[in-house]
């Protein structure tokens, strides 16, 4: 039931344009970019990078809702069993390789990152469950604002992006 009674659509995640004489054209698709502080982030781009710095890890970038922030702010979630990272040193190598605006304000380290039957990583789920730590069981970490950091992402930190009271 799309426009009338009866009518179906199947959901490919492209999105097209239509012009004045009923033609369609591919213009993007959805799933991988997302915008943050008034820019388009490539996910592809930024997974390239986050998987070079990281010694070839498996990497999903996505974007979550926060709220008050307009846009979605990036999340990488990374296949990583043993989470070892240095992330002071990380967060500083990523200040030299992506802009402010591509950086990923929080961070996943899970097992693995399950993928589809074309080998792309199925991020739906992962979108879903958000930074919400009492939702995810993984280690999580955010950028904070001040330090230029990586920190540990527990209740008392969700709760005040949440509230907004952490500027990211």
């Amino acid at each position: 039931d799309v426009f009338k009674k009866g009518d179906q659509a199947y959901l490919t995640g492209d999105v097209l344009v239509m012009d004045e004489l009923g033609y369609l054209y591919f213009r993007d698709r959805t799933g991988d970019t997302f915008r943050w502080k008034g820019e388009n982030v490539s996910t592809t781009e930024v997974e390239g990078t986050l998987s070079r710095l990281l010694q070839m890890a498996d990497v999903a970038v996505y974007g979550v809702e926060v709220p008050g922030a307009e846009g979605r702010a990036g999340m990488a979630a990374v296949a990583s069993p043993t989470s070892n990272c240095d992330l002071e040193s990380f967060a500083q190598t990523l200040k030299k390789e992506l802009p402010l605006y591509a950086r990923p304000i929080f961070l996943r380290f899970l097992p693995e990152l399950h993928k589809t039957g074309t080998f792309k990583f199925q991020k739906t789920e992962l979108r879903k469950e958000g930074f919400d730590p009492s939702v995810v069981k993984d280690p999580l970490f955010y950028l904070d604002a001040r330090t230029g950091c990586y920190v540990a992402l527990d209740q008392e930190a969700y709760t005040r992006i949440q509230a907004g009271e952490e500027k990211l």
